[in-house]
């Protein structure tokens, strides 16, 4: 855990000298991948390969970096990560992803 020294000034009161954690520090880049974050999903993204038109506006906006791409150049979710907020299915433009309900 970092710590900060910190002199604090209050009004009148004379400046004392804190420690306060550092807190919101990212110390290892890319950490959030050793994390599986989906297991509270009430819904998931399905996406229909079919009437998928590749356009990435689901990979863009997913705020989980959930969906990729795979080698035959489908977009796919990665249910690890994928938390179901639906942001992909209500900005697909095509109406190519469906929520469904989580089965546990």
């Amino acid at each position: 855990m970092t710590k900060v020294q910190r002199k604090e000034t209050v009004g009148d009161i004379k400046a004392q000298q804190i420690e306060l954690n550092l807190g919101a520090v990212i110390k290892k880049p890319g950490s959030s991948m050793d994390y599986h974050t989906g297991s509270w999903r009430t819904f998931r993204p399905v996406i229909i390969q079919e009437k998928c038109i590749k356009c990435s506006t689901c990979w863009r906006v997913c705020p989980d970096a959930a969906i990729f791409v795979d080698k035959k150049g489908r977009y796919n979710v990665n249910y690890d990560y994928c938390k179901g907020c639906l942001t992909c299915v209500k900005e697909c433009p095509v109406d190519a992803i469906n929520k469904e309900l989580e089965e546990k």
